[in-house]
């Protein structure tokens, strides 16, 4: 009989689940059952739960789809009759086929690149120089997009985790196909999070799965303590429009919800597209009318051009090009157009620096380019 997750966590400290297997020191004390010990503590991702069992056991639990995967030991014993829903992922987590792009970011932060046999994603396609590398000495191999993964080349290796993001879920044949082979698929939801610190604190799930704990939660430490005075600040008084510019003449902004329009509030401004909410489906972006862009966006103090969907831009005129109204906007006029760099979304680890990058902007209005690491300013 399948249960759910809450139902699973009341009955293990009342009747603990039954190990089996030879001993270490790994595994608990009593070896015939596994002892809830704790939550792990989480204090912004809400997208996934962790919760701890003596010996080292730790069940991950994946937000929406309740997915779980109980993390072992090497060493540790086997449990015996887990619910159905269950995928026991033993460590080492090894040669994994990484495709959901914003996840190698944290594994690099966390010196486990050597973890990753395979890319969803092919070498030109990475801004990572060290992932670029890697591909180019053939230490990880192109295995094929999300939707048609080189099933033979995966097995062969010995892949132990697929890691993928919500994109599988419109090739859910995919999905199967893998786990038929024995290949645990982890759907990773940290793009759900609408919090950069919730976004971040991703990194203490894959510091769960591949060992890392204390150095997982290091990273985020500095990550959070980077940004604490910027939040300890009173609001800049700035507006501020993040977009881009379709080739079909559409302005592509981030709704009021997003974590984008969250970091530039955190950054002490405001997101002129606040009140921008969900028209009906789950994406963090809308493509707006450029008569509606204008209205919206003209008083902006601040235009931010996100580079990640059609490139970088040189020159505010090649905007003004195709959109002649973007002359009248006050930030064109006074200067304050400023382009991200195209890696700021494969380097999710270090949204902290875009916050300051933002704030420097707010508080100093053209500050020094080589105090800014992910925004460039556009004359």
């Amino acid at each position: 009989m399948k249960i759910t997750r809450n139902q699973f966590l009341k009955l293990i400290p009342a009747a603990a689940l039954t190990l089996t297997g030879c001993g270490s020191k790994a595994q608990p004390a009593n070896t015939e059952s596994l002892v809830f010990s704790h939550h792990y503590q989480l204090d912004y991702a809400q997208q996934f739960t962790a919760d701890c069992y003596e010996g080292g056991y730790t069940m991950l639990t994946i937000a929406e789809s309740d997915a779980r995967f109980l993390v072992v030991p090497e060493d540790a014993a086997e449990v015996d009759g887990l619910p159905a829903d269950v995928t026991v992922l033993r460590q080492p987590v090894e040669n994994i086929y990484l495709v959901s792009t914003s996840v190698m970011d944290l594994l690099l932060h966390l010196d486990a690149l050597d973890s990753v046999a395979f890319s969803g994603t092919k070498a030109e396609g990475w801004y990572l120089p060290a992932v670029q590398q890697a591909m180019e000495e053939e230490k990880i191999a192109y295995a094929g997009k999300y939707s048609a993964p080189d099933y033979e080349q995966i097995l062969a290796a010995g892949c132990r985790l697929a890691i993928e993001n919500t994109m599988i879920l419109h090739t859910p044949e995919v999905k199967e196909q893998l786990e038929h082979f024995g290949i645990p698929v982890l759907v990773e939801r940290s793009s759900y999070e609408s919090d950069p610190l919730a976004r971040m604190e991703w990194i203490k799930l894959y510091g769960i799965l591949l060992g890392r704990e204390e150095q997982a939660e290091q990273v985020f430490s500095a990550q959070e303590t980077a940004v604490q005075p910027i939040l300890s600040q009173k609001p800049t008084g700035k507006s501020c429009a993040f977009f881009s510019l379709t080739t079909n003449n559409l302005a592509t902004v981030r709704k009021g919800s997003d974590y984008v329009a969250r970091m530039i509030e955190m950054a002490g401004g405001s997101y002129v597209f606040a009140d921008l909410t969900d028209n009906g489906n789950s994406l963090a972006t809308m493509n707006l009318p450029l008569e509606d862009f204008y209205a919206g966006a003209k008083d902006a103090d601040v235009l931010i051009y996100n580079s990640a969907i059609e490139g970088m831009i040189a020159s505010v005129s090649q905007l003004t090009e195709r959109f002649p109204l973007l002359n009248e906007f006050k930030a064109v006029k006074e200067g304050q157009v400023w382009c991200t760099a195209q890696s700021l979304f494969q380097q999710s680890m270090e949204l902290a620096d875009l916050i300051v990058d933002m704030n420097r902007v707010f508080t100093e209005g053209t500050p020094a380019a080589g105090t800014l690491k992910f925004l460039t300013h556009v004359d």
